[in-house]
């Protein structure tokens, strides 16, 4: 099986490479630089994984900020809504052609959503989605989370709708101990650093959903899922069913990201 870890940390990559050829045996594990708050990044990283000449079966939409205090992209989008949205929104389209070359019938290529728990308790505001006219932090995330949701609800409408062997799911990973928490208060980062290890799940604990999405036998050509717990379905937060939304951030999300995708009418 190869490996492509997309990333922005070029120094860590050699390590993690290193490990990860370690622990599973396989050698097969390569780094492709990506910076997910620049769209020209998005588009040269799309470009080099082509030129491998590499089917591609499984896109996870993994990386994402959290809790930070506002701050724009390269592109002037504020940093939760160009990271974890449009950066995804952007990358999906420009390897959805590939996905679709590398499935059949009977084995579909699959794209995992890495969403999350706070998009129950977010609102998406059409009129200021880059949080200019007022702004905070957990709002800002939990806007782009759900966005993510519809996101990959509309896209396996999409993706049926053109009969293409591709499924689109979201992997709920839950309440992971990692760096995303630098941003929070002082408290939490303490008690985090104290009991973290009791209270919240390992990386590799937050991991299974997503690879139980990725390639669980079960999911073989079944799309529009929101996973968690391992691979449990759940219901995401109903207004994400709702299509006149659905297709409103989608044509926000071409328009911003300067891309025509899709048909406007699903």
């Amino acid at each position: 099986m190869r490996v492509v870890i997309a990333g922005n940390n070029v120094e860590k990559a050699p390590e993690v490479i290193r490990k990860i050829r370690e622990e599973t045996g396989n050698n097969d594990v390569h780094f492709l630089f990506l910076d997910l708050a620049s769209l020209a990044s998005v588009r040269k990283f799309a470009r080099d994984f082509a030129a491998l000449g590499l089917p591609l079966h499984v896109l996870v939409n993994n990386a994402g900020v959290m809790l930070e205090p506002r701050g724009e992209t390269v592109d002037g989008f504020e940093r939760h809504l160009g990271v974890n949205f449009l950066g995804h929104f952007l990358l999906t389209h420009l390897l959805l052609p590939l996905l679709r070359a590398s499935g059949e019938p009977g084995q579909a290529t699959r794209i995992v959503t890495v969403a999350s728990a706070t998009h129950y308790v977010g609102e998406l505001d059409m009129d200021d989605l880059q949080g200019r006219a007022a702004y905070s932090a957990h709002a800002a995330y939990a806007q782009s989370k759900l966005a993510l949701v519809l996101f990959s609800r509309r896209l396996q409408r999409l993706l049926t709708s053109l009969g293409d062997p591709v499924t689109s799911n979201a992997a709920d990973p839950g309440v992971v101990n990692t760096a995303l928490y630098r941003h929070t208060c002082l408290g939490m980062r303490a008690a985090r650093k104290a009991l973290g290890w009791l209270l919240l799940k390992s990386p590799e604990e937050g991991a299974w959903t997503s690879v139980f999405a990725a390639v669980a036998p079960e999911l073989e050509g079944v799309g529009g899922r929101y996973l968690r717990d391992g691979g449990v379905e759940a219901e995401p937060l109903g207004v994400t069913g709702n299509l006149g939304l659905q297709r409103r951030l989608w044509a926000e999300g071409c328009r911003l990201t300067g891309i025509a995708w899709g048909d406007p009418e699903l």
